[in-house]
């Protein structure tokens, strides 16, 4: 026979265990550093992977796309947009090998190939995920006031983020935040990619040679200029994250010293 008290006492011994792995469990969801909060949905998780998989994309893409500069500048372009293929395409078009429109419209897929899924980002997650994007101190004071303008400040600046002093991405996410249709966004998108590339490549079809014969040199020493890349990469990511760690270290110091 059971006692009542000691069957009460296990009852809300197991019922505290249970609170409390449930509270370690939401805890683990609750990383301030995730973009989501609480347990991810499939669509965050969906969504997060789309968006490592284009930081990978980034870095394998990098050797083959300063080799085919100087080479075949259509196809680099096809693959990422970068702006010395824009400009290396354009001016083997004043050369003679290939067209300015060509040079122009090649570059639309690469140039919008992820933008779409940074403005998903921003519908799922917001202005969480904006304040975790590198650059993001400089709009963080005007969230509110970027909000409340809405598409009269966002339709602009999603036609004109490549020539805005933070990154594209960001302006991205702040279209998905603020409500912008996809259909709107993608149809914005679309016209700032054609106005950059157009500009580009005029700067390409006025060098003519001269950018033909830097472009060459990049894929002949494209590996070189990987490795410098790669390597100055490195460099910037380890001196922010010691930066973050020495303010984290300075917040927990101040939090713990005595009024």
């Amino acid at each position: 026979m059971s006692v009542p008290e000691t069957d009460s006492a296990q009852a809300a011994e197991r019922a505290v265990t249970a609170a409390t792995a449930a509270a370690e469990k939401a805890d683990r969801w609750n990383d301030p550093q995730l973009p989501w909060s609480g347990k991810p949905r499939a669509a965050d998780i969906l969504c997060w992977l789309g968006i490592v998989v284009s930081g990978l994309f980034y870095w394998v893409l990098l050797p083959l796309r300063l080799s085919l500069v100087g080479t075949h500048p259509v196809l680099a372009e096809l693959l990422n947009g970068g702006t010395e293929s824009i400009i290396s395409a354009a001016a083997f078009a004043r050369a003679g090998d290939g067209t300015l429109v060509v040079a122009v419209l090649a570059a639309i897929p690469g140039l919008m190939k992820f933008d779409a899924l940074y403005w998903w980002a921003g519908r799922l997650w917001g202005e969480r995920f904006i304040m975790a994007l590198p650059g993001s101190q400089r709009v963080t004071k005007h969230m509110g006031r970027v909000q409340r303008a809405g598409r009269k400040f966002i339709w602009p600046a999603v036609v004109v983020s490549s020539v805005l002093p933070i990154p594209r991405t960001i302006i991205y996410v702040i279209a998905g935040w603020v409500g912008m249709r996809l259909v709107t966004f993608l149809i914005l998108d679309l016209i700032g990619a054609l106005l950059w590339a157009g500009l580009l490549a005029g700067v390409g079809y006025t060098l003519g040679h001269h950018a033909v014969v830097a472009a060459k040199t990049i894929s002949h020493y494209s590996w070189w200029f990987t490795i410098g890349i790669v390597a100055l990469s490195v460099l910037v990511t380890v001196r922010s994250q010691r930066r973050l760690m020495a303010a984290a270290a300075q917040a927990d110091q101040n939090d713990g010293s005595p009024p």
